[in-house]
């Protein structure tokens, strides 16, 4: 996440720096940091924010899940914890879900090719 995408996002959840910071469980030092590109966002921090902004506009409600929009058949659903879980609005939140095939070894690999997927977008 860049640091303009934070900024945004903050706004986007109408919170001010001081807000975010107790959102985060984090220190107020430390989002004026990220919003001035001093420190990189943690993909932690990412993850948290993503899922905040997906909440704020109630799009998640009328989203269809993951494996119904990406077509994935019964065999790869079987393997995926979004389906397991019954997750697939939130698929790009949950580590080892079969994305473009595979389950990726870290959220942040992962969240790449999120960020290009329709079901993320979205809720974007």
């Amino acid at each position: 996440m860049e640091r303009s995408e934070f900024v945004s996002f903050r706004k986007r959840l109408t919170k001010t720096q001081i807000q975010m910071a107790h959102l985060l469980g984090i220190s107020v030092k430390t989002v004026r940091s990220y919003e001035q590109g001093w420190r990189s966002i943690p993909p932690h921090v990412e993850r948290q924010i993503l899922f905040l902004i997906t909440r704020v506009d109630g799009k998640a409600k009328t989203q269809k899940s993951c494996w119904t929009i990406n077509k994935c058949p019964n065999e790869q659903k079987e393997h995926c914890p979004a389906w397991e879980f019954d997750a697939g609005k939130f698929c790009w939140h949950i580590n080892g879900t079969i994305c473009s095939g595979f389950s990726h070894e870290t959220w942040k690999e992962k969240i790449k090719i999120c960020r290009k997927c329709k079901v993320l977008l979205a809720l974007l």
